[in-house]
């Protein structure tokens, strides 16, 4: 417990040491940033395809100032643009939000009810399906019923495996919206019995499948949509990539994303923070070095001073780091991705590290399905609001800025999906009151309604709509 304190200790020193030399020995102009990263000026879209300069501007005057907005939408122009986007005042201190929404004690109003899912190698991952403290027995009920129709939040958590803060007043947020949360927890992780010596990779979508499925099966009339948080990403959206249109999941958010994952695993985030993630992950693993050292070299393991050589000991045994990251990027499928994802991201994420090298934007510009929400501060997985921060003294935070810009990303797409089918519809109807194309094509018609199933959201209309998106 005292090594632990100590390195804590340690952890949040070089953090102010680092803050300060940011804040004093930097450029902080944020269109410098920009400016940085390449983007012109055309690359931000309001929701009327019009290009934006200024975001949060009120006035004229202020529109003509050419300053950078605090929030900008990079995306393809397509028929789904969903913000107008507002200026936001966030918190300043990058390295602040991301130990304060990683490491600061949180009394979370939402209990869990546990699920354990046996795969089929007879591993276990872990469901945590959130319930309110006040409704937890008819919530409880109600998560068993197969009639409800509430649609389905899917949290995967960062790959090590903390259920930070963020996750839980995302679960908040989530149940005041009318979802049902459930926390997908990997092999090991969050107490989960680890029944095998296989831990899950970090790109490997295999459990989350079998996870989907069984989520699937448990609330079939319930919409899917997916949210990922940090390093969980490179999951998620191998999830995406690899199941393409039968996927089930109807929308999904990414919270800092980390995209070029080898070279963020080999290069590391700044050495305190990594140092940090480090202990963390060797103190969860410990429990394990038993069972562990059947297929890992454990001295190599607990030897190790980085995230990459932890990554390598782990996984990279016969194999090498080349053939694994080919087989766990998280881009490697990219383009087989069939639904709307959204990322939010900040220019100052310590983390993820500079956004000019870690930010794929050419996948934005010419994908439609991908948006990416870019802030100018926001820390990593942080994104607080003086007024919503515990540091304001304002009492109980609220709804996090980035966890209101998700689900009204949800909620749009939804509404976008359900235009597109009540225009299909209508386009049926006219189609089989027609007269003059006859009876052949009152027969085509007449097929076409039957081929579509009884379930709005099944994979069937999910793909129809994104053949009608694309066009």
């Amino acid at each position: 417990m005292l090594e632990w304190l100590l390195a804590l200790s340690i952890v949040i020193l070089g953090a102010v040491i680092w803050t300060a030399s940011k804040y004093f020995g930097t450029q902080r102009e944020p269109d410098a940033i920009l400016q940085g990263l390449g983007i012109s000026e055309q690359k931000y879209v309001s929701d009327r395809g019009v290009p934006l300069d200024v975001v949060d501007a009120q006035t004229p005057d202020r529109a003509s100032e050419k300053k950078v907005p605090a929030v900008a939408l990079i995306c393809k122009p397509s028929a789904l643009q969903l913000y107008r986007m507002h200026g936001v005042d966030l918190a300043t201190s990058a390295i602040l939000q991301t130990v304060y929404g990683a490491c600061w004690p949180y009394e979370s109003r939402v209990h869990f009810v546990r699920d354990h899912l046996q795969l089929s190698d007879d591993g276990l991952v872990a469901l945590d399906w959130a319930v309110s403290v006040a409704g937890a027995s008819y919530q409880k009920r109600r998560r068993t019923s197969s009639n409800s129709t509430s649609p389905i939040l899917l949290i995967i958590p960062n790959s090590f495996g903390k259920i930070t803060r963020n996750v839980l007043k995302l679960c908040e947020a989530a149940l005041i919206h009318g979802y049902l949360p459930v926390v997908f927890n990997r092999r090991s992780h969050n107490a989960t019995p680890l029944s095998t010596v296989k831990l899950q990779q970090f790109g490997d979508p295999g459990d989350l499948r079998e996870a989907v499925r069984y989520v699937r099966y448990r609330q079939p009339v319930s919409r899917l949509y997916a949210v990922s948080e940090s390093t969980g990403s490179g999951l998620l959206l191998s999830y995406l990539g690899e199941c393409g249109s039968s996927s089930y999941v109807t929308a999904a958010a990414c919270l800092s994303p980390v995209f070029r994952c080898q070279s963020w695993f080999e290069n590391g985030p700044i050495w305190p923070l990594q140092w940090a993630l480090v202990i963390y992950q060797k103190i969860c693993l410990s429990r394990y070095r038993t069972v562990l050292g059947e297929t890992v070299h454990t001295d190599t393991l607990f030897s190790s001073c980085s995230l990459r050589g932890l990554e390598e000991a782990l996984f990279c045994h016969p194999q090498s780091p080349k053939a694994y990251w080919e087989r766990n990027d998280p881009l490697r499928d990219v383009d087989e991705v069939a639904i709307p994802v959204l990322s939010v991201c900040a220019q100052d994420d310590p983390i993820r590290g500079d956004p000019q090298s870690t930010l794929p934007l050419e996948l934005f510009e010419s994908n439609p399905h991908f948006f990416l929400l870019l802030t100018t501060r926001g820390g990593h997985c942080g994104f607080n609001t003086p007024e919503g921060s515990a540091f304001s003294g304002g009492g109980t935070p609220g709804t996090g800025w980035s966890h209101r810009a998700l689900l009204e990303f949800f909620r749009a797409t939804t509404d976008f999906i359900a235009a597109e089918e009540r225009v299909k519809q209508a386009a049926r109807r006219r189609g089989l009151g027609g007269s003059s194309q006859g009876k052949s094509f009152r027969h085509r018609s007449v097929s076409t309604c039957k081929r579509l199933p009884a379930c709005s959201h099944s994979i069937h209309t999910i793909y129809n709509w994104q053949r009608s998106y694309t066009r």
